[in-house]
């Protein structure tokens, strides 16, 4: 098994439909992609209700998986696009990853199959 070290996740979450441009700004930061999942907030900010009737908030998460390298300056386009430092707007947090599979595209040696192509 090939793991590869070295890699950080900047967790980003924001409100449904706000994740597009935050993915353009960590593309352009070095990000090769990321992945959005949906979710719903329970924050402070995110209790309120019509009618007596409370509102789940829909929230996209993407999860950015970048080389420590550049972790901080694609954090800081995600900030920037995303205008996270605006109370309410979102959130991103930045987590060390102890061991990644599956990006072999990044520095694994081709399958015997493949090299003979």
């Amino acid at each position: 098994m090939n793991l590869l070290e070295g890699f950080d996740c900047i967790v980003t979450i924001v409100n449904k439909g706000l994740s597009e441009p935050i993915l353009t700004a960590s593309r352009k930061a070095g990000a090769e992609g990321g992945t959005i999942i949906f979710g719903r907030g329970a924050g402070i900010r995110e209790m309120k209700s019509i009618f007596g009737i409370s509102i789940e908030p829909e929230k996209e998460i993407l999860l950015t998986l970048v080389h420590e390298s550049i972790s901080r300056q694609v954090l800081e386009a995600i900030v920037e696009a995303g205008r996270l430092e605006t109370p309410g707007t979102g959130i991103a947090f930045m987590l060390p990853v102890k061991g990644v599979a599956g990006i072999c595209h990044l520095n694994c040696p081709l399958p015997e199959r493949e090299r003979k192509s």
